[in-house]
């Protein structure tokens, strides 16, 4: 696999319930190659450090870890975990992953 050192990846979560940022929850990245590294969402939802020096073509993995954030404040949800997969590919920029979540939806898109 090639080496992508300029590719990076971020992600932010916000909660459409409340109209705030998610913070602390704690995101799984899954590589292609099956490596898995773990983020946490600051205190504006954002995680930026997942440990990885540099990514390859593929595809991967973010896991949200909803269940614990939103039981937090709610006793009724239905996400314990969201898993998106996504495609980085050797021309692709930057990769902005970003949750939209509530106890009983959630979106997502390429952000920038």
């Amino acid at each position: 696999m090639t080496s992508l050192s300029k590719i990076s990846l971020s992600s932010h979560v916000l909660d459409t319930t409340l109209g705030k940022p998610a913070a602390d929850m704690v995101l799984i990245l899954t590589t292609p190659d099956g490596e898995q590294h773990q983020g946490k969402t600051d205190a504006d939802g954002r995680c930026r450090d997942w440990g990885v020096s540099g990514y390859s073509a593929g595809v991967y993995s973010l896991r949200f870890m909803c269940k614990d954030y939103l039981n937090s404040y709610t006793q009724d949800s239905l996400y314990p975990f969201v898993d998106i997969h996504f495609e980085m590919t050797e021309d692709g920029g930057h990769y902005h992953i970003p949750l939209l979540i509530s106890p009983f939806g959630f979106s997502s898109y390429r952000g920038s």
